[in-house]
C-alpha cells in the first residue's frame, strides 16, 4: 500500500469537500475511517495504524489551516464516541467520557491516531448532531453526528485506497412553505 498516495487522496477529498460545503471557522467536520477498508479488507478485520496516520496527515492539517474543528469517530465498540480537542468540547459544551481508543480493541486505528496526535484530546459521547460536514471512509456510518438535514456530496474521488467514501454536508432546513423565498447560497 502506498501511504503517500493515501495522504494525497485524503487531502484532495477534504479540500474538495471544504471548497463546496460552505463551512465557517469553528464548524465541526466529522471523520469516520476504517483503516481495514483502506487496505481492501473488511471493516474491523485488519486495523492498520499506518493507513490511519496517512489519512490523518492528509485531513487534519487542511482542517487546522481553515479553522475547522475535527471530530474523529470511534468504532461501535465505543458506541461511536468521538475524539475531539478539549477546546471543541468546551466550546460546544460536550460531555466527556472516560475511554482511550485502542486500535485492536475498541476505538479503531484512526481514533487512536487522533487521540495520540491531537494537542489536548478528549473523548466525548456525542457532538449532538452539530457536524456541518464530514467524510465516511469505508462505511463507518457518520450520519448520526450530522445536523438533521444532510446533503450528500459528490467529489472527484470515489475511494481512498480501497475504501469507498461518502461525503456529506449540512444545509439549513427549508421553512415557510410555498410563499417562502430561499437563499441559493445556503442550498
Amino acid at each position: 500500500m502506498d501511504f503517500d498516495e493515501i495522504t494525497r487522496q485524503s487531502k484532495q477529498a477534504v479540500t474538495e469537500i471544504l471548497d463546496s460545503a460552505r463551512m465557517y471557522k469553528d464548524s465541526i467536520f466529522v471523520i469516520g475511517c476504517s483503516s481495514s477498508e483502506i487496505l481492501g479488507d473488511q471493516i474491523g478485520t485488519a486495523t492498520n495504524l499506518d493507513s490511519a496516520n496517512a489519512v490523518y496527515d492528509g485531513i487534519i492539517p487542511v482542517l487546522n489551516e481553515r479553522g475547522i474543528l475535527a471530530a474523529a469517530q470511534c468504532c461501535e465498540h465505543l458506541n461511536r464516541a468521538l475524539v475531539v480537542e478539549r477546546e471543541t468540547m468546551l466550546k460546544y459544551h460536550l460531555e466527556q467520557v472516560n475511554a482511550i481508543p485502542q486500535p485492536n480493541h475498541a476505538g479503531g486505528a484512526f481514533a487512536t491516531v487522533c487521540y495520540q496526535r491531537f494537542k489536548d484530546p478528549v473523548l466525548v459521547e456525542s457532538i449532538q448532531q452539530l457536524a456541518d460536514a464530514g467524510i465516511d471512509i469505508g462505511g463507518t456510518m457518520i450520519g448520526m453526528h450530522m445536523h438533521s438535514v444532510v446533503v450528500p456530496m459528490r467529489i472527484s474521488l470515489r475511494k481512498i485506497g480501497h475504501a469507498p467514501i461518502i461525503c456529506a454536508r449540512h444545509r439549513p432546513k427549508y421553512v415557510g412553505g410555498k410563499r417562502a423565498i430561499y437563499d441559493d447560497d445556503l442550498m
